[in-house]
């Protein structure tokens, strides 16, 4: 029989919850009260948090954690109180790193203890959401049920009656529409006499209206955590003495302070002798424990609770969404869709952007270049090689890069209508069923699939994983994910080598990058993860929606936002010190500013290490320049080929000075060349910021051998495109 683990006495610890560091301080000692957002995945919390704090929010590391949350300003009138989205859970019970962040807030007492919670719940899914509220109403901190999603189930002929769901759960229920800002404003009322009443159980009485203040655990579990709870009151003084009371009676393995641990003890015991007398002649593998008493009595709660607030429907009924489902997670046709729709979206990119790249060019090389350099004639540098730095790095390395503005914007609004309609969800899920069958663990798949936006908060997403074998295969695979600075590169080449058959390539480069990973992870994990177990991937599927413009126009701006904000410095520094070194003569020719072809620092260096390039096609010391720089960020490629080539006059020039570079690295087969750089370009290290994060989540020294993986699978599968397309051509 399985019973609560062994009490291990403990001692008082420091707080483990720290405030993440933000720059708030402009507003942080006009707060009046911190509130935390939580619910399970997929129920609108996040949307209803960006609907709440708007622009008035930071997302970051909560300090001493690995997880990361959004904290945020919410205006409320007067007052200025601080919002924290949480990461989604369906439990209290911590499994992963994001859990154990959500658990350690609401239930230690720390100063960063919230005042208030506000559980975001589904009305189409209560009978999931409802058991996460149960535990919720055992931390001892005031609680508002935001309903979301009533839209939905009304569709589904489910009807939620407010008043009595708000009797039979004992809080505040306010219907919220974080799309459209219904009941924000009763919600933001709300919060003030929520912290007054403290709803929460051991924050005193409850008010006279609340009808299951806790959930009642019955006989004889309730008697023993009732007492169990007072004791620990009394000796840690802790507002969340019934969820410790709790931990402490059934975890596996609950630190018990020692001062409670005879008490624990016998608890236990009597718990114990009273439930095998309940299952006396009960088979052993049917006999009751602790902690499944409590999720039984949890399950009845809710059970009871939609019984008295719900109506629906009698027999099953097949949905709209159920039966776009059947088709676009069909095992069959999930796939081809997924890649006909991928290929959609980057062929409609490209061609879509074209133009506007185009005219954007022409402003930046014309008039924007013109007038820059009136500007330092006016001053005295016009003929300096003051006026080089400007005029052919900054102008042309930076303006190249801007000119893929429009092409970014495009192919955010795109994956955004994708995501907000509901359909990446069910891609994920199709997906996922494909590379499971090929090896990597399932759950794996979300972190992977947030690397083809970037591959730094991808590193930090395998947080998710509960077991840290996958968390470093995982680790390791993001960087093989296409990530969007990528992006820059293939279309650059693709539209100057491939003309009209570019949204293709790039298309073949996204596919070609799932396969790496299913490949790559095909090789370590017999190697180095014997042993490991298949996590299976357990996805909320959110109901098709038609995607409002003011969240996508919102979340592509967030996108396009972080994409400038990050390049932006790094591109300046790049563009710079690549001027500089090709500025700088060696051999004794020319002079600072005016260097001969072929004879600056530069150059030499990268004919240094031309050669290890040499069976790859594009051995070409521009070529391996830019490669040098795109270590450090891949968006410094396409500004590095601009200030290494000066283009003055158009793209055309840019265009012509690229075809001579793999013309001439690859003895007359440019195609096949620029496959190959392109493919190295997929599989060597993403850049220095995604190295870090890896430093942080797996180590220095699995990072190490995750760099020299990346560069050697990069090399060989480059050398093979190169040579096998040659051979073709």
């Amino acid at each position: 029989m399985t019973r609560g683990g062994p009490v291990r006495p403990s001692t008082p610890t420091a707080p483990c919850c720290p405030q993440p560091a933000s720059p708030y301080g402009r507003w942080r000692e006009t707060v009046t009260a911190r509130v935390a957002l939580v619910g399970n995945p997929n129920v609108g919390k996040s949307t209803l948090f960006n609907a709440m704090t708007g622009a008035h929010q930071h997302v970051g590391n909560w300090a001493g954690k690995t997880a990361e949350v959004a904290v945020g300003l919410w205006k409320t009138g007067a007052d200025h109180i601080e919002l924290i989205d949480l990461p989604g859970t369906y439990s209290l019970l911590p499994r992963s790193p994001d859990e154990e962040l959500v658990h350690d807030l609401l239930t230690r007492a720390t100063e960063h203890r919230p005042d208030l919670v506000i559980a975001a719940v589904d009305a189409a899914n209560l009978a999931r959401n409802l058991y996460l509220q149960a535990q919720l109403l055992d931390t001892g901190i005031s609680v508002i049920v935001a309903l979301t999603m009533l839209d939905v189930a009304t569709s589904r002929q489910v009807e939620v009656d407010l008043a009595r769901l708000a009797a039979a759960v004992g809080v505040p229920v306010i219907q919220v529409c974080p799309r459209t800002g219904l009941g924000l404003d009763r919600l933001a009322a709300a919060v003030p006499a929520g912290i007054a009443a403290g709803t929460g159980p051991a924050a005193g009485a409850p008010p006279a209206s609340t009808q299951h203040p806790v959930v009642g655990l019955g006989d004889p579990v309730e008697p023993a955590v009732a007492t169990l709870t007072e004791q620990v009151r009394a000796v840690t003084g802790s507002p969340a003495a019934r969820w410790l009371a709790l931990m402490m009676l059934t975890g596996p393995e609950a630190a018990v302070p020692s001062a409670l641990a005879p008490h624990v003890v016998a608890a236990r015991a009597t718990l114990t002798a009273s439930l095998d007398s309940v299952g006396e002649g009960v088979p052993a593998e049917e006999s009751l424990d602790i902690e499944t008493v409590v999720a039984e009595r949890r399950y009845a709660w809710v059970h009871e609770v939609i019984t008295q607030a719900v109506r629906r429907p009698a027999g099953v009924r097949l949905t709209a969404s159920d039966r776009f489902d059947r088709i676009l997670t069909s095992r069959w046709f999930g796939l081809p869709l997924f890649l006909l729709v991928m290929w959609g979206v980057f062929t409609a990119t490209t061609t879509l952007a074209a133009p506007l790249q185009d005219g954007l060019g022409w402003l930046l090389d014309g008039p924007v270049r013109a007038g820059a350099g009136r500007l330092l004639g006016m001053v005295g540098l016009s003929g300096t090689w003051g006026e080089g730095l400007v005029l052919d790095g900054l102008v042309s390395g930076v303006g190249t890069l801007l000119t893929f503005v429009p092409l970014m914007v495009i192919m955010f609004v795109l994956l955004t209508v994708l995501e907000d309609s509901g359909y990446m969800s069910r891609a994920a899920f199709v997906a996922e069923h494909f590379l499971r069958v090929v090896g990597l663990p399932g759950r794996a798949f979300l972190p992977l699939i947030v690397g083809f936006g970037c591959n730094v908060p991808a590193v930090a997403g395998t947080r998710i994983l509960t077991d840290a074998r996958h968390r470093l295969m995982t680790g390791l695979l993001v960087p093989f994910a296409s990530c969007s600075a990528r992006l820059t590169v293939y279309v650059l080449l693709a539209n100057v080598f491939f003309g009209s058959y570019a949204g293709t390539v790039v298309f073949a480069m996204y596919v070609l990058s799932v396969a790496l990973m299913v490949l790559v992870g095909l090789g370590l994990r017999p190697l180095l993860f014997r042993g490991t177990s298949r996590e299976a991937l357990v996805l909320e599927l959110p109901p098709y929606r038609m995607p409002t413009l003011r969240v996508v126009a919102a979340q592509t701006w967030q996108k396009l936002a972080g994409f400038l904000r990050t390049a932006s410095g790094i591109i300046v520094a790049a563009v710079v010190a690549v001027w500089l070194l090709a500025a700088i003569p060696v051999g004794g020719d020319g002079r600072f500013g005016d260097v001969p072809d072929g004879r600056s620092l530069y150059t030499s260096i990268n004919q240094t290490i031309a050669p290890v390039f040499a069976p790859t096609g594009f051995d070409h010391p521009d070529a391996v320049g830019a490669l040098i720089t795109g270590f450090v960020a891949k968006e410094a490629i396409v500004s590095t080929f601009a200030t290494t080539y000066q283009t003055t006059e158009s793209e055309d020039d840019l265009s012509g000075r690229l075809r001579d570079t793999f013309e001439q690295s690859s003895g007359g087969h440019p195609g096949p060349a620029v496959l190959a750089f392109l493919v190295f370009l997929l599989a060597y290290t993403p850049c220095v910021a995604t190295i870090a994060a890896q430093r942080i989540e797996i180590g220095t020294r699995w990072t190490l051998v995750g760099i020299g993986v990346q560069g050697s699978v990069a090399w060989l599968v480059a050398t093979l495109v190169f040579q096998i397309g040659r051979m073709i051509a």
